[in-house]
């Protein structure tokens, strides 16, 4: 008997939205996951981690009816009971009530992130926010800072359509890991690879599975990118590389760039990178003669302070080549600005207030711990609804954010698949169904599709989709809108119509919509996003977030990062692992077994001063506490460089608090934002 096949879109925080194709055994069971074959990105690839998602799916220890705590919190399971839906959200609505009785509707902080990215299941707290003008959240954790870099050269969040990749003679992969984050880029990367004989250069402040694969590994210190870049486009206006009639036509500040860079030169970079001159020359040169060279940028750029500074340098090398003039040619950070789908049904645009004050969702530690910077003017935080994301674990200065979910006044519902730490602090849990057990739409950062998901199979036990409890608690709390009485369908059809987009049932095969813009457009050969048309060397970064005093207008290295000295010798970045995606999958056997448990890479000659060796136990600290993990001797790094791979639960840790303890809630600059990859610390024997 044959497989019954069916469509779905992955809805993990990963550029790639990937079209899949999803073995139903029957109306409860799926089997394997594949990347769809028709799908002109996905191309039928799909990382790891997805094509295993019925570990996930049908983990035992998945939620599978709502909870009320009874005991301590952080206990889990044994400090709960099981009750029923309506008594569940009776009780979270009753308690919604009663704070904002007490202390005004702003004490309420509905709290969200991208455990999905379908936007009617992710999004559709909103219009609950909005109807009751509970706090607003300011979504800066993960692309707040390059989304800034970005759009301070180019004005647009868009670029060159990554099926692309395949007609480029130069692939540089700056600031991602795509072996393990986004694996449908090496797909199209290996193409050009194999056809054109194309080149790739990864830049990374280590050796990466991505870097493992490239021709040429730029290695400079985390925070430093921007230093690289500024002495690359020395070269390549010294060296005839720059074209002048695109600059003349095309950009905006040439001149002054061109003047601003005269003593940016390798020797300069070579002391802020520790890469060396020659590196940084032969690099410049084979972009300044490569027409065809496409740069993948990646969002290792929104995780440190000075990530807009280095993104907005990196962004203006295709500019200063005219780069974007060629097929293949360009560059690529994100491309969710094509999508026209007007949201305002789905997050209930039509009632925000925009008095209502806005709380920085990265510093919830200090928001819940009573800090006055974090909070403004308004209430403390006494109630809170938790959806699609795990900030117990993900979220900086670890400490605070438990020290805030302790707090005996503020209640917390938690709607989640599994019993994470999150969940394990709230006063009522809810189970929430997968992406295969609801139906949702999804734009995409990493390519051009508008893709539509109908539910594959039915919900695990009682667990029901986040539209249902955003239903449910607005009905109880008397909040009014439309979205409220719909379902998920009928939002996504009345959405598509009042943007004037086609009909589900258009949709190629009901699935797809391809949205990509022209060629020219894609290439800002129309014109940038600017008012004037032109790409900016002067970055105006007032107009782009409030953190902007100490960011220099033209391209350059912004030392305003964390770092390093003689109390906290080291610099360490966060970077993900293989087989986690954030916090998600960090409980799948399989991705458990591979990752094997929390370890620091360490380059062997700082192993050995240290006397320690491979295996041992260390000790990394700061000023923000301290966490214990295993050596492991690492040569793809610089010395005074290590790296702490994938967010492992807390729980995983020898003293029950994770990794993101030693990291900073400081906002990036200029617009706020995670600085995962931008911590000091020192490195003790255990």
């Amino acid at each position: 008997m044959p497989l019954d096949i069916v469509p779905s879109v992955c809805p993990h925080d990963c550029p790639s939205t990937c079209a899949l194709e999803v073995e139903r055994l029957d109306a409860h069971t799926i089997g394997r996951v594949r990347g769809a074959r028709g799908n002109s990105y996905t191309a039928g690839v799909v990382c790891a981690k997805v094509a295993r998602y019925a570990e996930r799916q049908h983990h035992p220890l998945r939620l599978s009816q709502p909870l009320l705590r009874v005991g301590e919190r952080g206990v889990g399971f044994p400090a709960f009971q099981a009750i029923s839906w309506p008594e569940a959200l009776d009780r979270v609505a009753d308690s919604f009530k009663r704070a904002e009785a007490r202390y005004g509707s702003e004490t309420v902080w509905p709290y969200y992130y991208a455990g999905t990215m379908g936007l009617v299941q992710r999004d559709g707290i909103n219009r609950l926010r909005h109807a009751m003008r509970y706090s607003q959240m300011q979504k800066t954790i993960c692309t707040a800072l390059a989304d800034a870099g970005w759009n301070a050269g180019t004005g647009a969040k868009r670029g060159v359509d990554p099926r692309e990749i395949p007609e480029s003679d130069l692939v540089i992969v700056w600031g991602g890991n795509p072996v393990s984050t986004q694996v449908n880029v090496m797909g199209h990367i290996t193409r050009a690879r194999r056809e054109r004989g194309a080149l790739l250069v990864v830049i990374d402040p280590y050796r990466s599975p991505t870097a493992e694969a490239a021709d040429i590994h730029l290695m400079p210190k985390p925070g430093t990118d921007g230093a690289l870049a500024c002495a690359v486009m020395h070269v390549l206006f010294k060296e005839g590389f720059a074209d002048r009639d695109y600059l003349a036509k095309y950009t905006a500040g040439a001149a002054e760039l061109e003047a601003h860079l005269s003593d940016r030169d390798p020797a300069w970079a070579a002391e802020v990178t520790g890469i060396a001159p020659q590196e940084i020359i032969d690099f410049a040169r084979l972009y300044g003669r490569t027409q065809r060279s496409f740069i993948r940028i990646g969002y290792g750029f929104s995780r440190s302070r000075n990530g807009s500074a280095q993104l907005f340098a990196a962004s203006c090398l295709p500019a200063v080549t005219g780069a974007w003039q060629h097929r293949g040619g360009g560059a690529l950070y994100g491309n969710a600005g094509i999508y026209t789908l007007n949201r305002s049904l789905i997050e209930g645009l039509d009632l925000l207030d925009p008095k209502t004050r806005i709380l920085d969702m990265t510093r919830i530690g200090p928001v819940l711990t009573g800090d006055r910077r974090a909070l403004g003017d308004g209430p403390p935080v006494t109630a809170m609804l938790v959806q699609n994301t795990n900030p117990m674990v993900v979220a900086p200065e670890s400490l605070k954010v438990r020290d805030g979910f302790r707090r005996q006044d503020l209640f917390v519902c938690v709607h989640e698949q599994f019993m994470t730490e999150t969940a394990a602090m709230a006063d009522v849990v809810l189970p929430a169904t997968t992406f295969l057990e609801h139906d949702d739409i999804y734009t995409s950062g990493g390519h051009t599709f508008l893709q539509i998901a109908r539910k594959v199979v039915e919900p695990r036990a009682e667990a029901r989709p986040n539209h249902y409890v955003i239903q449910e608690l607005a009905r109880r709390l008397g909040a009014r809108h439309p979205g409220f009485e719909m379902t998920e369908m009928e939002i996504i059809e009345a959405s598509l119509k009042v943007s004037g987009l086609p009909a589900p049932q258009e949709f190629e095969g009901g699935i797809w919509l391809d949205m990509a813009l022209p060629s020219e457009t894609a290439h800002y050969l129309d014109g940038f996003g600017h008012k004037d048309k032109r790409f900016h060397f002067k970055a105006d970064w007032a107009a782009l977030g409030p953190y902007h005093q100490e960011l220099p207008a033209l391209p350059d290295h912004v030392a305003i990062h964390d770092r390093a000295d003689a109390e906290h010798p080291f610099r360490m970045m966060t970077s993900p692992a293989r087989s986690f995606l954030n916090s998600t999958f960090n409980n799948t056997p399989t991705g458990v077994e591979r990752e094997a448990r929390p370890s620091v890479l360490i380059h062997p000659e700082d192993l050995a001063a240290l006397r320690l060796a491979e295996g041992d136990r260390v000790r990394l600290g700061n000023r923000q506490g301290s966490v214990v993990v295993h050596a492991k001797s690492f040569d793809g790094l610089q010395r005074g460089v290590v790296v702490v791979e994938g967010i492992w639960p807390n729980h995983a840790f020898e003293e029950g608090i994770g990794i993101n303890t030693l990291v900073s809630a400081d906002p990036g600059r200029p617009n706020g934002g995670g600085v995962f990859h931008d911590t000091a610390v020192w490195v003790r024997p255990a």
